[in-house]
């Protein structure tokens, strides 16, 4: 990272520290093309394989085999991306769909969306939202402070490394297909950033973008005894 010289303007601004937060680096909508900044602004990141799969095909000269990664990163707090790459080996093939995922990345709201609760922490999504990707089509939904996240486990990973502690999930379509249902997840994430708000229901909601400062660390029983 010492010797990481900038080649885009976003990149140049992160280095002299004209820009030191994700969201302001996102909010320039500056293309993001150099997964060192993600490194920089957030070094905190954790990444996790969600899918691997093994590709071979016949040739002339013999059997080829490719190797195709779906990745996903994260900072478990306001921040999710997702990646896929392929390649001839497994550790480059990952790495490169990493690196995908840092260039995919986006800030998500959070909030106290469901009718059921009312303590005002920014724990679950602030509304329904729906994504599609193939033939899959993912509902998440806000829940109450207590109930987990009651989604499907490659959903589950996704909501986890964004930040998202508490939502209901419905998936249709053939979810056993692991990318079209993580990438219909992120669609689902995305539309929380799209999603105009007013100040009202900001308010009233506590809508916030990005990070909260809340560690995971904390258990819900704990905040509810609290």
């Amino acid at each position: 990272m010492a010797d990481w010289v900038p080649k885009t303007r976003l990149g140049q601004m992160v280095l002299n520290g004209e820009i030191t937060t994700m969201s302001d680096a996102l909010a320039t909508k500056l293309p993001l093309r150099e997964p060192e900044i993600v490194d920089l602004l957030l070094p905190d990141l954790k990444d996790e394989v969600i899918d691997l799969n093994m590709v071979q095909r016949m040739t002339d000269s013999g059997r080829r085999v490719r190797f195709a990664v779906t990745c996903i990163v994260g900072n478990g707090d306001g921040f999710i991306g997702i990646g896929r790459a392929k390649g001839k080996e497994v550790g480059p093939s990952i790495k490169k769909a990493i690196d995908n995922a840092k260039l995919n990345m986006i800030e998500i709201k959070r909030g106290c969306g469901s009718w059921q609760c009312g303590c005002g922490q920014p724990h679950s999504l602030p509304f329904e939202v729906r994504g599609s990707t193939g033939s899959v089509t993912v509902d998440l939904k806000p829940a109450p402070r207590g109930v987990s996240l009651a989604v499907g486990d490659v959903a589950k990973k996704l909501l986890t490394l964004a930040g998202v502690r508490d939502s209901w999930g419905f998936a249709r379509g053939n979810t056993k297909t692991k990318v079209n249902y993580a990438m219909a997840t992120f669609e689902a994430l995305k539309q929380t950033s799209r999603m105009r708000v007013t100040d009202a229901q900001q308010e009233s909601l506590n809508i916030v973008s990005g990070p909260t400062g809340i560690t995971f660390g904390e258990t819900d029983v704990d905040a509810q005894e609290e």
